[in-house]
C-alpha cells in the first residue's frame, strides 16, 4: 500500500514537472513571437526602433514622402497607390553593367515567392529617367520577366528621384543626406516599407542571404 502512495506521488510529480516545461515552452514561443515583430527606422543612420500604437511617437514615425511617377506602363504611380501594400524599393538604370543585374535577379526572387500574394508589391525608381523613358523601361522588364502588375519600374524628375532616395528611403544613409541631384545616385540598398509607408528594414538587394532576410520579413510583416 505505502509502495502505491509512493509511485502515485512520484507520477503526480513528474506530471507537474512536464507540465511546467511545458508552461515555460509556451512562454519562450510568445517571447520569441512577440520580438520577432519588426522595428521602425526614424533615421538615416537605421537605428532600430520598436514603438507601440500607444507610444506618443508613434504618430512621429517616418514616412515616405508623396510621389508621382510613371511606370513602365506608362500608368502614374503615386504615394497613395502604394498606401495598404507591403514594399521593396531600390534604385537602378536600364544600362547599369554592375550591381543593378545583381539586384534585378534578386528581386525576381522575391517576386516570385509572393507572386500569387496581392499584398506585397516592389518598386524600383530609375536613377536615370533622361534615359530611362517608360518605353525603355518597359523593354527592359520584359527583359528581366517583370510582372508590371506586381513590379513598378518608375521614371520621372531626377531631382525628385533623388530626394526621395536620399531623404525619404534613406538609401545611401548619412552620406546622401549631404548631397543634392547633381552627386549620381548609385547604391545597393532595398528597402521594406509596410503598408502604412514607413521604413521596417534595410538590406543589400546584391546578397542572397539578405534577398532571405527580406523574405522574411514580408512574411512577418503580412501577419502584423
Amino acid at each position: 500500500m505505502e509502495l502505491f502512495r509512493f509511485k502515485a506521488v512520484f507520477l503526480q510529480q513528474h506530471i507537474n514537472r512536464v507540465l511546467g516545461l511545458l508552461c515555460c515552452v509556451v512562454a519562450l514561443i510568445a517571447c520569441h513571437t512577440k520580438n520577432e515583430v519588426l522595428p521602425f527606422y526614424n533615421t538615416s543612420d537605421f537605428t532600430a526602433e520598436w514603438i507601440k500604437p500607444g507610444d506618443p511617437k508613434y504618430k512621429n514615425i517616418h514616412t515616405i514622402d508623396t510621389f508621382k511617377m510613371q511606370n513602365q506602363l506608362g500608368h502614374l504611380i503615386t504615394k497613395d497607390s502604394l498606401d495598404g501594400y507591403i514594399y521593396m524599393a531600390n534604385f537602378i538604370f536600364s544600362t547599369c553593367p554592375t550591381i543593378c543585374p545583381r539586384m534585378t535577379n534578386n528581386l525576381q526572387i522575391i517576386q516570385n515567392t509572393f507572386a500569387n500574394n496581392k499584398q506585397v508589391k516592389l518598386v524600383s525608381f530609375t536613377v536615370m529617367p533622361w534615359i530611362d523613358s517608360v518605353s525603355i523601361l518597359k523593354i527592359y522588364g520584359e527583359n528581366h520577366t517583370i510582372n508590371p502588375n506586381k513590379w513598378y519600374l518608375l521614371t520621372g524628375n531626377k531631382e525628385r528621384i533623388y530626394n526621395l532616395g536620399r531623404q525619404s528611403y534613406f538609401s545611401e544613409r548619412r552620406l546622401g543626406l549631404q548631397r543634392d541631384s547633381s552627386y549620381f545616385l548609385h547604391t545597393e540598398s532595398m528597402l521594406l516599407i509596410d503598408k502604412s509607408g514607413r521604413i521596417r528594414g534595410i538590406y543589400n538587394a546584391t546578397q542572397k542571404p539578405d534577398i532571405e532576410r527580406a523574405t522574411a520579413d514580408i512574411k512577418l510583416l503580412l501577419d502584423e
